[in-house]
């Protein structure tokens, strides 16, 4: 009886050590990390800022053994000028991507989020800025089946910024 109690708790203790594996994030140095880098890399555009921007792009992405990254795919995107920095930032992050289970290639899924900071003080001008934004932009979408495979699925990132009046 106590070897099979001795059995089943070694059995669970590596099950839950295998599942913490499975569960290393896939940026080295984790996901605080990968936020920082970023925030850092990411250059919001003039265009952006001009046109008062937001909304989300979406990218599917491959990297490789050495954390090379190949194939960046546009998934969606609110306006493709919010995809520009985003890509930069991306081929930045080239050789930081850690691949799982040592496949060859891994593909993950990244969304980025663009919105500004509101000015204390909102205007007609603001408002009709945003406004126009909106009625104008000409998203990104894909109009056939998106197959995801084994894609992980990244925490979103998260970009704001100031606007100039």
């Amino acid at each position: 009886m106590k070897k099979t109690l001795l059995f089943l708790a070694a059995l669970t203790l590596s099950l839950h050590c295998l599942a913490q594996e499975q569960l290393s994030f896939p940026f080295q140095g984790g996901k605080d990390i990968m936020t920082r880098f970023f925030k850092d890399s990411l250059t919001v555009s003039p265009e952006i800022i001009q046109k008062k921007a937001s909304g989300s792009v979406i990218f599917k992405f491959t990297a490789d053994l050495q954390g090379r990254i190949s194939k960046i795919i546009i998934y969606y995107a609110d306006d493709p000028i919010l995809a520009g920095p985003a890509i930069e930032a991306l081929k930045r992050s080239n050789h930081k991507w850690i691949i799982p289970d040592h496949e060859k290639f891994h593909d993950f899924i990244i969304p980025f989020s663009f919105s500004f900071n509101i000015p204390v003080a909102e205007t007609r001008g603001l408002q009709a800025a945003v406004y126009d934004y909106y009625r104008n932009r000409k998203p990104v979408i894909t109009e056939n089946q998106v197959p995801l495979d084994m894609a992980t699925l990244l925490p979103t990132v998260t970009v704001k910024y100031n606007i100039t009046r």
